[in-house]
């Protein structure tokens, strides 16, 4: 490609909401990133569907693009009509660990035992940024949100390795001092069918990082290069000493048929049954 890549190319020319420092600046550029070098000059080929939420903001209505912003946690059944009804778009979502796993994390389960053939991008910022910083399923034992003022008594749901056993046919966690990583694991799913999900854990300076003792972004930046551990070294290490970690990588990639090729399948068959 000739042309340099541009952020500009695929945005509306309205203000971000994002506050400074946050993580969902990385992964919006990361994703328009890997669709540029995948070949995509604009966005026709997709449809992005987000609930409420910080990350919710990334496409609607600041991607120029087809897009719904539906309920809070709602953005999976929507999607997955949509797919459904036109299997030749990328059916995109992105969400907050809230949306996604917290009010949404039946869709979620069920989306990936369904294989249903959708892009779930969650941005996992460890708490509910946006409604005033409580705590999230997410969060890491002990800390201190407005909810849990003398630290979090729940351990954190682990997303990834949800959607794995629940089916997954590609699943991913990066952080967002991982942006290469990252963008390649978007450009891979992109390319797959099938259910696939890939975590972006996600500094949130306002809401979590001032509360759980960070000076700035850029210290929570540190932090997850300090305590991220590939997948490979953490399978061989005890659960103990992996508390308080961020495992990464690659957790799965196979093959099963989706939602989509079995529904219309399907529905041939029952056609050939009618006409016999």
């Amino acid at each position: 490609m000739t042309e340099t890549f541009s952020m500009k190319n695929y945005l509306r020319d309205l203000p971000l909401p994002f506050c400074a420092g946050c993580g969902a600046m990385t992964v919006m550029t990361e994703f328009l990133r890997a669709a540029y070098e995948l070949g995509h000059k604009d966005l026709s080929k997709f449809v992005f569907c987000s609930g409420i939420g910080c990350s919710a903001w990334i496409p609607s209505p600041h991607f120029m693009a087809d897009s719904v912003h539906t309920l809070h946690g709602r953005s999976i059944p929507a999607a997955t009509g949509i797919k459904l009804m036109r299997p030749d778009l990328n059916a995109v979502i992105f969400g907050g660990d809230g949306d996604i796993v917290g009010i949404g994390l039946s869709h979620f389960i069920h989306a990936a035992r369904r294989n249903t053939d959708i892009l779930v991008i969650m941005v996992n910022n460890m708490i509910y940024g946006m409604t005033g910083g409580q705590v999230a399923p997410t969060t890491p034992f002990g800390s201190r949100t407005t909810t849990t003022p003398y630290g979090s008594f729940e351990h954190p749901l682990d997303a990834a390795r949800l959607a794995a056993a629940a089916g997954a046919c590609y699943v991913a966690r990066w952080t967002t001092a991982q942006p290469k990583e990252l963008k390649e694991s978007i450009k891979k799913a992109i390319n797959m069918k099938g259910f696939r999900f890939i975590e972006a854990t996600s500094q949130c300076q306002t809401a979590y990082g001032r509360r759980a003792g960070f000076k700035n972004a850029g210290e929570m930046l540190k932090w997850f290069k300090e305590n991220a551990i590939p997948i490979e070294q953490a399978e061989k290490r005890d659960e103990e000493s992996l508390t308080g970690k961020i495992v990464v990588g690659e957790f799965v990639q196979r093959q099963r048929p989706t939602l989509v090729e079995t529904v219309y399948k399907m529905i041939e068959e029952a056609k050939t049954v009618e006409k016999g």
